[in-house]
């Protein structure tokens, strides 16, 4: 076996018997018990004035015809979306400016919008905007936006380059998802009795805590390099080629952790895997290969894909996400997937990514990022042992992440500068990471207080990742596509 190689099985098998060992111990903790407080995520609905009597004004007439039209589904809806890209789009240039990544800037304004700013500083205006019954078609709205995203994502992988440096790749990314695992299930010990959602299994709220300390956002990586002009360096061909096979296989472990908490038994998670498996057999050995055929060589050719194209390839995400949904795992794994199925001759990827971007990162992710500031009240916190637990988690995350990841570098040959700037580009999490936790809030493993802390977590990882960069920053030699290598 080689030097590289050796490393990777043990990393990697020491990690994994560490997480085994303490899901082991973690059976046997006590699971916490469910208070009888209210739920203070999202707020009581406003209730419209009541009916004037028979002799009220035209102006009171007026004005209750005015707040039930203002109030009905599609204008409270329409209302939503105003105040929430506006938002968005206004704090993701003002981050843009101070040289942070526009998405931290939409992080933070979802989180402004929900109770922790907008519902604590004008109650009744958020109960006007935010009225519980109105979240439903917001939430929808979401997760269609998170699974175009992912599609997205999927097409953004380039394997001919994972291919060109596929040790590096495999040895770094995998050793920046194990070490942060462990350290990951490790904390679960000391937080499952009293921030896990009642009535949660520790194993369940374990993986998800160790998923939540091993996601890199892969799209955000790539914005950053791109702003920085480093993404044909070495460091960028290196960090790209690394965060695609960390994405690949962290949300390979969310489906799996998803099956695990939504199956009612141990056989019952086995079958769901096994699905899996045939479903990703049956994409790489039949879909992709097919999909140029079903499409046409004229339809791949063309500058503009036509709307039965798109037709086509929209269907085919729908099914995917629809099928894995059915399975058991989650809908974005099936749309991530079939964004990897996508036919990449005559740049047809590209043509595709800019469409669906456009449309997700204007309208349907800022919806996403305000649902996550509903659920998102800083103000649970309370207490200087709260925002302890909270910096402990920050810096287990940190330190697991970066420190996994340049460790990993450092040990397959790189130098000292490269493999901390690559740990500082795989710490990132973003988007990426609001995800796999709102799956583990909707799934009732994660509590509010746990899913606050992980958000914040979330967002100084994403921001602190340009000034480490800076900070360790050294001239990397731009290259071309062709010659991308590992700088082993």
């Amino acid at each position: 076996m080689t030097k590289t190689a050796k490393l990777y099985v043990i990393i990697t098998s020491l990690a994994v018997l560490g997480i085994f060992e303490i899901l082991r111990m973690g059976a046997q903790l006590t699971p916490p018990v469910a208070t009888p407080r209210a739920d203070s995520s999202v707020v009581a609905a406003a209730h419209a004035p009541a009916a004037a009597a028979t002799g009220r004004s035209f102006l009171q007439a007026a004005g209750a015809t005015f707040y039930a039209n203002a109030t009905s589904p599609l204008n409270r809806l329409f209302l939503q979306l105003v105040i929430i890209i506006a938002a968005c789009s206004i704090a993701g240039r003002l981050f843009r400016r101070i040289g942070q990544p526009a998405v931290v800037g939409e992080m933070v304004a979802g989180i402004l919008l929900g109770p922790s700013l907008f519902g604590l500083l004008a109650p009744g205006g958020f109960q006007f905007v935010f009225a519980p019954a109105s979240l439903e078609p917001l939430r929808l709205f979401s997760q269609i936006g998170v699974c175009l995203f992912l599609f997205a994502v999927g097409m953004e992988l380039d394997l001919a380059q994972l291919r060109r440096q596929v040790q590096t790749a495999i040895v770094v990314s995998h050793s920046s998802i194990v070490i942060p695992y462990l350290m990951g299930v490790t904390l679960a010990l000391f937080l499952f009795e009293r921030f896990a959602q009642p009535g949660a299994s520790f194993t369940a709220f374990a993986l998800f805590l160790g998923i939540s300390m091993s996601i890199t956002a892969f799209p955000v990586l790539v914005r950053i390099l791109k702003d920085r002009g480093i993404f044909k360096s070495a460091l960028g061909g290196t960090a790209t080629a690394c965060a695609a096979v960390d994405d690949v296989t962290a949300w390979t472990i969310l489906a799996l952790v998803v099956a695990i908490a939504r199956a009612t038994s141990v056989g019952g998670a086995a079958i769901t895997m096994v699905l899996v498996v045939l479903f990703v057999f049956l994409i790489f050995g039949f879909v992709k290969p097919n999909f140029p055929r079903w499409l046409g060589e004229a339809a791949l050719e063309r500058p503009d894909p036509s709307q039965h194209t798109l037709g086509i390839v929209v269907g085919v995400v729908l099914i995917c996400a629809f099928t894995t949904e059915l399975i058991g795992v989650h809908a974005l794994f099936g749309a991530f997937l079939a964004g990897t199925a996508i036919p990449q001759a005559n740049e047809f990827r590209e043509k595709l990514i800019v469409r669906v971007e456009h449309l997700s990162s204007v309208l349907l992710l800022p919806v996403f990022f305000a649902f996550t500031g509903l659920r998102t009240q800083i103000g649970l916190l309370g207490g200087g042992r709260d925002w302890l637990v909270c910096l402990i988690i920050i810096a287990v995350a940190t330190a697991g992440k970066l420190g996994g990841s340049a460790l990993a570098a450092r040990l397959t040959g790189m130098d000292t500068r490269f493999s901390i700037q690559l740990g500082a580009l795989m710490n990132t999490r973003g988007l990426m990471e609001l995800i796999a936790l709102n799956i583990g809030y909707d799934l009732g493993i994660l509590s509010q207080r746990i899913f606050t802390m992980l958000v914040i977590m979330a967002l100084v990882t994403t921001a602190m990742t340009g000034p480490l960069l800076t900070l360790f920053a050294a001239r990397e030699p731009v290259l071309d596509d062709s010659r991308l290598q590992s700088p082993t």
